[in-house]
């Protein structure tokens, strides 16, 4: 008798880790550790960037950093030396990059903004010493200060793990840089409140990494081989002597207050003035957990999405921008490169893509006892909003979501996981009370960075979800509602590949999740080749085929079959690069479905061609560029598009952004266009200050939006934001050609939030 598929998959990873077992490294030496040097009381370091204290010619420095690139193991054209210093309260960094003045670039002044266009400074903190999590941190000459978190091993260079939202974190640190005859140098201040670490221990993992731009040179201090990076916290060296480091009481408090107006002339009232207070409080139960209480949450200062085309029949997956949502998320990232997403924390909060109240919110996110654990407990109120289709008012009744998650590691970089998320909901407006819905799911990660001794990273993710009913006016009890799968990963320098097998069932549909299809089986392997000829101008070639095959999982009846070929790709010395792609696609549609205003796809099988190149110039210059286009068949038509990118830097910190798409496309049925137009500017005359505007357009909603967003970095974790929002409907056929616009909406907001440590 024959095993169902979702009973058999399970089993089959089981053996499959047990194959993986031999991949387990032991922790290794990665060198001779960097000594803190405790700062004598009495003694003070002031912040200016110019390393004139006592305290600096009093700590050991280090100077001993190896070239990544362009040459793997080789010496660095320019000197570097770090010193790391601490009392009780605060841990400091100084270092000098010597370098020419004349050539340093630094043309980006934002909070978090982007810094491969600059020479920069990065460090990591591994402060659990684990090799799995850690704080990245960056800076350029011009003082800009970026951070994100790391989890569950990093996933290598240019990577975050899989949190999707580490990059949004923003610690409460500062940092001063000074322009020297030699070079540039900086400080560094880290209070001990913005980080989770041991009290235990009195070593945590450092590694460091300094970037010189203009000749796209790399160097780090330790993991300096390309198959390593500074985002794998397992080649991090260690940071020694560190003791009787404090976080006060552990009690942060940050309140905020917001004032706005906004106006939308459809509405019978069509002016309304909100007002707000709202308040977070975060407690360090012990140095490594933090719990934290949002009151009245509110996030007036948010960016607007990215608009997309979107000529699929699949939604599209929108990122998280919501601070209380992103801080510690890395905890709940599940299973990240197979995309189950069992939670997706939009989906508290927003609704039809109109902001929901949060009444409160509740958070915990740490160690204990060496396992990382997370949870959510969030309240929303009710909410209407005009539905657009239907032409009518929805009540939207109030909710309550729960998630909770659980992580042990095991090995050097291994994991072993469980997610569970809750929702629940009070009646609605004709008295019916949703079903509650649950989910829960367990996953595991088989990391190694001397795959069977070769010095090779490898990595294995498997992953088993399941949901309750999802629809209960259906008896769904023959239905799947579960998914599964594997991924196998070789994430190196000349070689990469991967293997990835996944199956979704048929009413897999996690209540607080994310899925644009189910009911696939699919497998998809992908081998990559990356040699680095003997050419002066040329760093590196690319090479790769990646096969794609997707079938119905109850029919078996093949659905989706891709090739997808990268012919060549050239990473040039300069910076530049660009690469060619070539894709045969079949695809089997079961259904009509409307891509556009009366068009639509009939039912059928469609086998196309694809043809595609994209390439960039360097981003270390004052105008740079990004695009590409292609030609394709499309569905029983063809597909012309073109996107493009231009970017002008005339000064530091002073940018504008022209970003097209478009796409043109031609059926029997009809010809049509979907093209997004985006215009940004930023103007940052310090880092402490940023003015961002953004225009957004797109011809299938025919809408046009203005955000617009004045912050002020009182000071590490005090703001002020200004924020003005417009929306217009466009009457006409164009709005290059004779723009024909009405308001829906506008508004704008101010809000002021404070942080009290204590």
């Amino acid at each position: 008798m024959s095993r169902p598929a979702h009973i058999g998959l399970p089993m089959s990873l089981f053996a499959l880790a047990a194959f993986m077992l031999p991949i387990a490294s032991a922790a290794q030496d990665n060198g001779p550790a960097l000594q803190a040097y405790r700062i004598p009381d009495g003694q003070t370091i002031e912040l200016d960037g110019r390393i004139t204290e006592d305290v600096w010619s009093q700590a050991v420095p280090i100077r001993d950093f190896t070239q990544t690139e362009p040459v793997e193991g080789g010496t660095p054209s320019r000197d570097t030396e770090i010193w790391v210093a601490y009392d009780s309260d605060r841990l400091y960094i100084g270092a000098v990059m010597y370098d020419d003045p004349e050539g340093i670039l630094a043309h980006q002044k934002q909070r978090d903004g982007y810094l491969s266009t600059d020479d920069r400074f990065m460090w990591i903190l591994d402060t659990f010493k684990d090799g799995r999590t850690g704080y990245f941190f960056e800076t350029n000459p011009a003082g800009v200060l970026s951070d994100a978190l790391l989890t569950g091993g990093g996933g290598g260079r240019g990577g975050f793990g899989g949190g999707g939202g580490g990059r949004a974190w923003d610690g409460i640190w500062d940092v001063r840089t000074f322009i020297r005859p030699d070079g540039w140098s900086l400080e560094i201040e880290i209070p001990f409140q913005t980080l989770n670490f041991d009290p235990e221990s009195d070593e945590w993992g450092i590694n460091f990494q300094r970037t010189i731009k203009r000749d796209n040179e790399e160097i780090m201090w330790r993991g300096w081989g390309r198959t390593e990076g500074l985002q794998r916290p397992v080649f991090a060296g260690t940071l020694a002597g560190l003791e009787g480091m404090s976080q006060g009481i552990g009690l942060e408090a940050v309140p905020s207050a917001i004032a706005g107006w906004k106006n939308i002339p459809t509405n019978t009232d069509p002016t309304i003035y909100p007002r707000d207070m709202s308040l977070d409080l975060n407690y360090s139960v012990t140095s490594s957990l933090r719990a934290s209480l949002s009151i009245n949450t509110d996030f007036a200062e948010v960016e607007s999405d990215n608009r997309r085309v979107n000529l699929t029949r699949f939604s599209l997956r929108f990122p998280e921008r919501r601070g209380f949502f992103l801080e510690g998320s890395g905890i709940f990232s599940f299973a990240p490169r197979s995309g189950p997403d069992p939670f997706f924390s939009r989906n508290i909060g927003i609704s039809s893509g109109q902001q929901v109240p949060i009444q409160y919110g509740t958070r915990v996110t740490g160690q204990v006892g060496g396992t990382e654990v997370g949870f959510f407990q969030v309240g929303t109120g009710q909410a209407t909003f005009f539905d657009e289709d239907d032409q009518m008012d929805v009540l939207l009744p109030s909710e309550q979501f729960t998630v909770a998650r659980v992580r042990q590691p095991f090995w050097e970089q291994s994991t072993i996981g469980a997610i569970y998320t809750r929702r629940s909901a009070s009646p609605d407006a004709t008295g019916f009370v949703p079903e509650i819905g649950h989910t829960a799911g367990v996953d595991m990660s088989l990391n190694t960075r001397d795959f069977m001794g070769t010095g090779k990273n490898a990595d294995m993710e498997a992953f088993f979800v399941w949901n309750s009913n999802p629809d209960p006016t259906q008896d769904l009890t023959t239905g799947d509602l579960s998914a599964r799968g594997f991924r196998i990963n070789f994430p190196n320098d000349r070689y990469t590949g991967h293997l990835s097998y996944r199956e979704f069932g048929d009413d897999y549909r996690p209540t607080l999740g994310f899925v644009a299809r189910n009911d696939f089986r699919r497998i998809e392997p992908r081998i990559g080749f990356s040699p680095r000829p003997d050419i002066d101008w040329i760093r590196k070639l690319d090479f790769s085929v990646q096969f794609r095959n997707l079938t119905e999982l109850g029919t078996g009846i093949l659905e989706e079959r891709e090739w997808d070929f990268n012919v060549l790709g050239v990473d040039f010395e300069s910076g530049d690069n660009f690469d060619v792609n070539v894709k045969r696609v079949y695809e089997f549609l079961d259904y009509n479905f409307q891509i556009s205003d009366g068009i639509q796809i009939p039912q059928g099988e469609y086998t196309n061609w694809e043809y595609s190149i994209r390439g960039s110039t360097a981003s270390k210059r004052k105008i740079s560029l990004f695009g590409g286009g292609g030609w394709s068949g499309f569905w029983n038509g063809d597909r012309k598009s073109i996107f493009a990118r231009a970017t002008l830097r005339p000064n530091p910190g002073i940018s504008t952004s022209l970003n097209v798409q478009y796409n043109a496309v031609e059926l029997p049925q009809g010809d049509f266009s979907a093209n997004v137009y985006e215009l940004e500017t930023q103007w940052n005359p310090t880092p402490w200050v940023s003015a961002t505007s953004q225009f957004q357009y797109d011809d299938q909603s025919q809408l046009l939006g203005l955000f617009a967003r004045l912050r002020w970095i009182v000071k590490p974790g005090n703001d002020i934001y200004l924020v003005y929002t417009h929306n217009w409907q466009n009457l006409s056929a164009g709005i290059l050609d004779n723009p024909d616009l009405i308001t829906l909406s506008r508004g704008g907001s101010i809000k002021l939030n404070y942080t009290y440590r204590f």
